[in-house]
């Protein structure tokens, strides 16, 4: 259970495992929003939308997704695959007798929001992704792509093999998150990837995470917090507590996801929502060009000043604008 006052994660059973989810409001006539993490997060970083938009007379399920937080964590890589990952969350609409939900997502959670419009397309009423675009099928296996393009040391590459990247992260929690968790200083994301004291050859691109681990020195970091103290030692207590490695077994899924992906369809037929963030270096505006071509009811908002973490970033903009947008598409979903 969580200290923070109205942040009471309870527990469902779903595709055989077992869920924790914070539910806040009462579900009504229209769809109820299901709120998706990103890596390293949890719901924890919904926390601000699940309590303003329950305030606002909106239904909200935030889990802490398979492999994470209070949820179960099973040893198989390959229990961490897409289809899995949504079968978590048609499971958890079941449990929580939900006909249909706007499905949230940031970072791998906007991957998993896409997912359920492709694999769930009856249980998705629509679909809100924060930085993370729909793309449709590569036709080359990603990583091997990324190998090619951005190098062994890029850090989904790195990812890939069981151990380094795990032990790396865990090693020190609270530098890692520390690193991680900080404000953009400059007009250019670039700046998030270099430490003004790091030797020049620990200097590193946010692609190159390794690097920046091994020569970061938080003193040097002219960067702000993105979380008060507190919220940053749950992150930092709750990830010694698991380690990395559930969310890590996402990205070690990309070949097989692609593999699998092969009857999927290539567009979305839900009425979707992207919010991109001028300064994320991972998943940058850019990113999400041509979009059109896939979703014919494609609404986009653009978070000025923003970097990767968008949803703890800038939590009043984002969401107003879901807010906005639901009353837009879903007027019946907000009780009066």
């Amino acid at each position: 259970m969580s200290e923070f006052e109205g942040w009471n994660p309870s527990f469902v059973e779903t595709n055989g495992i077992r869920m924790a989810v914070h539910e806040a409001g009462t579900p009504g006539d229209g769809p109820s929003l299901v709120f998706c993490h990103g890596f390293p997060e949890l719901g924890f970083s919904w926390r601000n939308q699940a309590r303003d938009l329950a305030k606002a007379g909106f239904h909200v399920l935030v889990p802490d997704q398979r492999g994470y937080g209070l949820t179960d964590r099973p040893e198989e890589v390959e229990a961490y695959d897409l289809d899995n990952l949504n079968a978590d969350l048609a499971g958890l609409l079941d449990a929580k007798g939900v006909e249909k939900a706007v499905f949230v997502g940031h970072d791998w959670g906007g991957v998993v929001v896409w997912g359920m419009a492709l694999r769930h397309p009856d249980r998705v009423a629509g679909i809100i992704a924060l930085n993370t675009p729909f793309t449709p099928r590569p036709p080359v296996e990603p990583i091997t792509m990324m190998k090619e393009h951005l190098g062994e040391d890029m850090y989904v590459v790195w990812f890939q093999q069981r151990g380094p990247a795990d032990q790396a992260m865990a090693e020190d929690v609270r530098k890692t998150m520390s690193m991680l968790f900080k404000r953009p200083v400059e007009s250019s994301p670039e700046a998030l990837g270099v430490f003004s004291k790091a030797p020049e050859e620990g200097k590193a691109s946010p692609l190159h995470l390794k690097a920046a681990l091994a020569a970061y020195d938080a003193a040097s970091d002219p960067r702000e917090d993105i979380l008060p103290p507190e919220e940053l030692d749950f992150y930092v207590e709750t990830f010694e507590r698991t380690g990395f490695t559930g969310g890590l077994n996402w990205y070690r899924n990309a070949t097989r996801n692609w593999e699998n992906s092969e009857h999927l369809p290539n567009r979305i037929d839900v009425p979707s929502l992207m919010i991109t963030s001028e300064l994320d270096p991972y998943l940058p505006p850019a990113a999400a060009e041509g979009m059109e071509r896939f979703i014919d009811d494609l609404d986009r908002h653009f978070i000025k000043g923003c970097g990767h973490w968008t949803q703890q970033e800038k939590a009043e903009e984002v969401t107003q604008t879901i807010q906005e947008w639901m009353d837009r598409k879903f007027p019946e979903a907000r009780r009066k």
